[in-house]
């Protein structure tokens, strides 16, 4: 495993403090056209998501490892399907344990 790069865990929220940095996401995908996904992200708020294959299921939640190029938008490096059923609260709770009290266990 590289850890010379580290991905941050982020939601919605927390994605405009990583702007240039690469970080990690999960959202729901409620739309796509083209390699553009308009997801939905595990606090409830929509974020873009750049460089997605076409093939990603409408409805299934995906996990997003890339560059966050702006306040609620990543360019894509690596993507995962996690299917049609995922923990989204577990998963926000996650991402605010990883940049909160707990920071220095994730980065």
């Amino acid at each position: 495993m590289d850890t010379s790069s580290p991905a941050v865990f982020v939601n919605a929220e927390l994605l405009p403090l990583y702007v240039g940095r690469k970080v990690r996401a999960v959202v729901q995908v409620i739309g796509l056209d083209g390699g553009v996904v308009t997801g939905k992200s595990v606090d409830e708020q929509q974020l873009i998501i750049k460089g997605c294959s076409p093939s990603v299921p409408v409805m299934n939640y995906i996990e997003v490892i890339g560059i966050a190029d702006g306040n609620q938008s990543i360019r894509t490096e690596i993507v995962t399907d996690f299917g049609n059923t995922f923990d989204t609260h577990s998963y926000n709770q996650l991402c605010l344990l990883a940049n909160g009290e707990f920071k220095g266990l994730f980065l």
